[in-house]
């Protein structure tokens, strides 16, 4: 068993995980059944992973190019100063086309992934929005040309591979 900030993760618990991290959709008693426990079981250990803030949420995977956003970038972005760093987090908080970002070492003070649908629409967001943002000193853009690799960390030791 492993204690992570209180909250105790043991192979069942990592099973758990690992499952519905590769299908959310999968439901309580398939993955009871897979596991050979109880239904409630699933449920109660579900619960307490949530309540704990092991599991944040629960999200869709889109593919946004078939739906119009054929954009994903990412801004390398440089701040005045560092202090400044949850002031400008809160701003880019209110575009939604910002869907990512990270209080980051190295270069940048801040990097983010941004979705649009065009280039023109990237450059409007640029321009209109982030770059108006008090403390950001510059941007540098990495528009991503394929996502070759999108996956859920691997969580179980090859024993307990469920």
């Amino acid at each position: 068993m492993e204690m992570y900030k209180n909250v105790e993760i043991d192979s069942l618990d990592r099973q758990i995980l690992s499952t519905l991290m590769h299908n959310a959709k999968m439901p309580y008693t398939e993955i009871a059944k897979k596991l050979y426990v109880s239904g409630g079981t699933i449920h109660v250990r579900m619960k307490k992973l949530e309540d704990a803030g092991v599991v944040k949420g629960y999200s869709l995977d889109i593919d946004y190019g078939k739906i119009g956003y054929d954009i994903s970038a990412f801004l390398g972005v440089y701040l005045d100063k560092s202090s400044l760093y949850d002031e400008v987090a809160r701003e880019l908080a209110k575009i939604p086309e910002v869907v990512e970002a990270y209080y980051t070492t190295g270069l940048y003070s801040i990097f983010i992934r941004i979705i649009c649908r065009d280039t023109n629409h990237l450059r409007d967001i640029l321009h209109d929005k982030i770059q108006k943002i008090g403390g950001i000193q510059r941007t540098e853009t990495f528009i991503s040309l394929q996502e070759s690799i999108n996956r859920p960390l691997q969580i179980l030791d090859e024993e307990n591979q469920a």
